[in-house]
């Protein structure tokens, strides 16, 4: 293992091999592994300094057509109340944002085609007519025709995480869908950065049939994409879905299942920030669910640099059951923002200004093994 991190002199070599990937992946000594949080957050000071941007979610509608097996959204959950919400609703929490001073809001949804084209294309006009903002969708895979429109309509990035680069693991835990090709989101990201978009994706950490290597291999491709976004957060089951009610989908030795602990997602996180140095890199909700009094502050000290207050109303929240016991359910959004920078200052880090989009500080390419002082 490689990977150098001298207290003294504070070099470090980014961009590890897969094969030290995936030795870290596996490392347990909590020594070592001060070293590699010590690294990655070098490394975030380094590319993209100590402000920690707030990007104002806001989940407009949990209606879903797949039928993916780890999720609580997925078509087949009956017991879900369904909602979405109006335009107004939406520029509502868009206001919020702009009250508390966000650069971006980040309108998510399931795959849902209640969600139409032009509809949604006016939304992304009056966002970026009437406010600063930079506008993320997170919409799933959809037509060509609807990224095509919204990206002509304003919108700055789009979010699609491809969840596991290992194929067969990717076909048993996510159907393909009815509106799209045998959907192949690695080529859907190089489209989307083919009009423009900046591109974010990322994977869960700990799926069941998620071996070491597939995630090694995951982080790799994150690497692969120069990604200007990575979001990872560990695997939290659902009880409504196949794999919460534990449905053996692919059996892989023990030894070789990678667990969807809160350690492991700090250890990839870390990783992520050393492969994409650029990136911007959220401490995730799902993390802060694992561990409530110290998941995003651990996360920003070990290579994140993004958080994201929940915007929408608390009485649609709830509805937005990814999994289950999801942290701040039933807070507002100004409990919520306060509660976030008070977290972010508790660090002795700032909140980001403006849009906080990605910084090109130095180019990606042969980078691998480069040390830097």
């Amino acid at each position: 293992m490689t990977l150098l991190d001298d207290k003294t002199s504070h070099t470090v070599k980014i961009s590890p091999s897969l094969d030290e990937i995936e030795a870290w992946l596996r490392e347990e000594d909590p020594k070592k592994l001060t070293k590699l949080w010590h690294a990655a957050d070098q490394t975030r000071k380094r590319y993209v300094g100590d402000d920690v941007h707030l990007r104002g979610l806001i989940e407009i509608s949990n209606y879903c057509c797949r039928q993916c097996a780890y999720c609580g959204l997925r078509a087949g959950n009956t017991r879900l109340e369904r909602y979405r919400l109006t335009e107004e609703e939406i520029m509502g929490c868009v206001q919020q944002a702009v009250r508390f001073g966000y650069g971006t809001v980040v309108l998510q949804s399931g795959e849902d085609y209640g969600i139409e084209r032009e509809w949604l294309a006016n939304i992304v006009r009056r966002i970026k007519t009437e406010t600063p903002l930079a506008v993320t969708l997170s919409l799933g895979e959809r037509p060509d025709e609807d990224l095509i429109a919204w990206r002509e309509a304003g919108a700055d990035r789009y979010l699609l995480r491809f969840e596991t680069s290992d194929p067969e693991l990717y076909r048993l835990i996510h159907p393909a869908g009815p509106h799209r090709r045998e959907g192949n989101r690695i080529e859907i990201l190089k489209f989307l950065r083919s009009l423009g978009y900046e591109i974010g994706s990322g994977v869960m950490v700990g799926i069941p049939g998620q071996t070491y290597q597939s995630l090694a291999n995951d982080i790799d491709t994150f690497r692969a994409l120069d990604l200007d976004m990575v979001g990872v957060g560990p695997y939290i089951g659902h009880p409504d879905t196949p794999l919460g009610a534990r449905v053996e989908i692919r059996v892989v030795p023990r030894e070789n299942q990678v667990p969807n602990t809160e350690l492991m997602t700090y250890k990839v996180v870390a990783l992520t920030r050393l492969v994409c140095p650029q990136a911007n890199i959220p401490s995730t909700t799902a993390l802060a669910t694992l561990n409530r009094a110290l998941g995003r502050e651990l996360g920003l000290q070990r290579g994140a640099n993004v958080v994201m207050p929940n915007l929408t109303p608390p009485q649609y929240r709830v509805k937005y059951e990814i999994y289950p016991a999801k942290v701040c359910i039933d807070e507002t959004a100004d409990q919520c923002h306060m509660c976030m920078r008070a977290r972010i200052m508790r660090i002795g880090r700032s909140v980001g200004s403006g849009q906080g989009g990605r910084k090109r500080s130095e180019p990606m390419a042969n980078n691998q093994g480069k040390t830097y002082t």
